[in-house]
C-alpha cells in the first residue's frame, strides 16, 4: 500500500477546497475516490440568530487529538490519506469552519472514514465554540445528535 498522506492544520485563515483536494491526491494513481466534508457557520442555531462564532483551541493538544482520530480511521479502513483543516478565531455565517477529506481506492472506505473522522472531531477534539446572539454570548456544547453519531462507531 502507498504511504499515508496525512495533514492536520488548525488555522485562522480560510482554505481553498479545490486546491486542498488536489494536493491530497497529487501523485497517487491508486486513489479511486476522494470524499470531503466542509462545515460552515450557520446563521441560526437552537432557535437563535448567530451573528458570529468564535472558536478557541488548545495548541498542540488539538493537532495531536486530530492526528489520533485520523490514525483510528486508518486502522479501520484502507485509506491512502486524510486531511483535516479546522479554523479558529472569529467566523461569520457562511464562513468555512472545517474541511475533512479522505482518499482511498474505493468510495465506500472513503465515505466511512470521512464520516468517522468528522463524528469524532465534533465530539472529541479540544475546541471551544462561543456564539454571539441577540441575547448575548453563549458557549456551545456538542449536540445530542453529535453524541449519537459517535456511538455508532463504538458499537
Amino acid at each position: 500500500m502507498t504511504a499515508f498522506f496525512n495533514q492536520v492544520r488548525v488555522q485562522a485563515e480560510d482554505f481553498d477546497v479545490a486546491y486542498e483536494l488536489a494536493q491530497l491526491r497529487a501523485g497517487n494513481a491508486k486513489v479511486g475516490g476522494i470524499v470531503s466534508f466542509v462545515g460552515t457557520v450557520r446563521d441560526l442555531n437552537e432557535g437563535a440568530h448567530v451573528a458570529e462564532m468564535e472558536l478557541e483551541h488548545y495548541p498542540g493538544m488539538t493537532e495531536q487529538s486530530i492526528a489520533a482520530i485520523i490514525g483510528q480511521a486508518q486502522q479501520r479502513w484502507p485509506i491512502y490519506g486524510a486531511l483535516v483543516i479546522h479554523r479558529i478565531g472569529p467566523l461569520k455565517p457562511l464562513d468555512q469552519i472545517v474541511l475533512v477529506a479522505v482518499t482511498s481506492a474505493h468510495r465506500g472506505e472513503a465515505f466511512a472514514a470521512c464520516e468517522f473522522i468528522i463524528d469524532y472531531l465534533k465530539t472529541e477534539a479540544p475546541f471551544w465554540k462561543k456564539e454571539q446572539t441577540p441575547e448575548g454570548a453563549r458557549w456551545v456544547d456538542a449536540r445530542v445528535s453529535d453524541d449519537a453519531a459517535l456511538k455508532k462507531w463504538q458499537e
